[in-house]
């Protein structure tokens, strides 16, 4: 009886966090189903509760020792419990935004914030899969319902066709995937855990085989597609665009999350005969993923549409830390990610805010915007220039770190030309800005002289404004804390089986 009693008690603590989610979005369906009156507020609270209290059980268990339970498949380490709680933040910042857009639109509310939390425990549990069934699992959930955020708005063309070549390319980038699971699958003898595999790869003496390139090459190619990495990027500019703003704030963020814990955990586990192998063609691809990225952003005219390509810079600065391979790469790649979630969901908050009440998202009509809301402007202006790194902003400081150690790593070639784009990217930021505040004509543009600020501020705007708070002010305070950040990702990351 003790012992089936320690052993529910074991593994109720690996997936207790992503449990509450669940619990959340069930509790959100039963009501949706039982209630005729359905409430926009008592909705968001019990998804708002069931986040917070995911955050909770992650920081109780935050300095545990590392458990592997469910016949291996799933682990918790100081590596899975960081990147779930960054997750798990993510979350309540873009839930805001989902509230203030669907009740501005006048759309269901119940069924997105299903999709988010299901999203949530989807990327939860890809975080702390050790098994190739449980990542590809956890991995669809996830992909799933990004994919059924993205084609929310039903009756929006371009809302379908996203969601239409999101499905597509996700499931080709899937297969592709898979399809390199199955050759080590294979050649492992029918293994599906990570460490068998290499000690089935070991024991067959092919661990340095052609073949063995062949399955690293389809998992680089299907973990770049996710990512967004150049040049399996065609399909991010045409997500973002079409999809509703806040639907872009949250998968642009849970994504990359999701996609470089899964990264470090496959090719780090998987490959470790040939690790100079997987980093040389991850350095190969972010190389053209930061250079494409900051040009080609700068000739677009919409705002999502930069983001886009910005995001697909981000992805670059974000491997420097990756390739480095030790402990403080590792942690200056986490810390530019934590910030990176501030920054990048603040600027979609005040595109989302800005949509909603003037129905464009084009840069030209940003014109004038800080006679008509100032605090707006404001926000955006930090927030942006948060993203080009400028001093003494936080995203400066997230850059810095992984910049400095791909440095001392000698990743030389990689940290000049992010540096370069990184100046580049400074520019179509700046335009933004220079645009809401000084208009290129004397007049204003005819969105921003019909804009209004309600008087009485209805709880969707105020919502989405409470987001841009947050976000506005870690942009430029959390950069002050990066030390006593920075140095606890260290320790929590050598409770981690990768540092053990």
């Amino acid at each position: 009886m003790k012992s089936e009693l320690d052993t529910f008690s074991l593994y109720g603590n690996i997936i207790l966090p992503e449990c509450v989610p669940i619990f959340g979005l069930l509790i959100v369906l039963l009501i949706d189903l039982v209630s005729n009156k359905k409430s926009t507020n008592s909705l968001y609270v019990i998804s708002s509760m069931s986040l917070f209290i995911t955050i909770t059980i992650l920081s109780f268990q935050w300095q545990a020792e590392p458990i592997i339970g469910f016949s291996g498949s799933l682990q918790a380490d100081g590596f899975s419990r960081i990147f779930q709680m960054l997750i798990a933040l993510c979350s309540p910042l873009c839930l805001p935004l989902a509230v203030g857009y669907v009740e501005c639109t006048k759309m269901a509310i119940s069924e997105f914030l299903v999709f988010v939390l299901a999203g949530t425990a989807g990327g939860m549990f890809l975080c702390g899969a050790n098994d190739l069934i449980t990542i590809f699992v956890s991995l669809e959930c996830l992909s799933l319902s990004l994919y059924l955020l993205c084609g929310y708005t039903k009756k929006d063309i371009r809302s379908n066709e996203s969601a239409v070549k999101y499905l597509l390319m996700g499931g080709m980038s899937s297969s592709i995937l898979v399809y390199g699971f199955s050759w080590l699958y294979g050649l492992s003898g029918g293994e599906t855990n990570p460490q068998k595999i290499v000690d089935g790869l070991s024991d067959t003496r092919i661990c340095n085989s052609a073949i063995i390139s062949l399955a690293l090459i389809c998992v680089v190619v299907g973990l770049a597609s996710k990512l967004s990495m150049v040049p399996f990027h065609q399909w991010t500019p045409d997500i973002y665009e079409g999809s509703p703003t806040p639907v872009v704030a949250f998968s642009s963020v849970i994504s990359k999350i999701a996609g470089i814990a899964l990264t470090i955990r496959i090719l780090g586990t998987l490959f470790i005969f040939s690790p100079n192998e997987w980093k040389l063609m991850l350095e190969i691809l972010a190389i053209p993923s930061m250079v494409l990225g900051n040009l080609v952003a700068v000739t677009q005219t919409s705002m999502k549409r930069i983001l886009a390509y910005s995001s697909i810079s981000q992805i670059g600065y974000i491997i420097i830390g990756l390739v480095t391979g030790d402990l403080k790469g590792y942690s200056s790649m986490i810390l530019y990610i934590l910030f990176y979630i501030f920054m990048n969901t603040g600027t979609l908050a005040c595109i989302t805010l800005f949509g909603l009440r003037t129905g464009t998202d084009n840069i030209r009509d940003y014109a004038g915007l800080y006679a008509k809301d100032p605090l707006l402007t404001l926000s955006l202006t930090l927030c942006l220039l948060s993203l080009g790194g400028i001093p003494p902003l936080t995203g400066f400081f997230g850059k810095l770190y992984p910049f400095w150690c791909g440095w001392q790593a000698g990743l030389h070639l990689l940290v000049v030309v992010a540096l370069i784009t990184s100046a580049i990217s400074i520019y179509y930021y700046l335009r933004i800005i220079k645009l809401m505040l000084y208009p290129v004509d004397t007049r204003i543009n005819p969105y921003v002289q019909t804009y209004t600020i309600p008087l009485s501020i209805p709880i969707a705007t105020n919502s989405i404004e409470f987001s841009i708070s947050i976000c506005a002010i870690g942009s430029v305070t959390l950069g002050f804390l990066t030390n006593p950040i920075l140095y606890f990702f260290q320790d929590t990351l050598r409770l981690s089986n990768l540092f053990s």
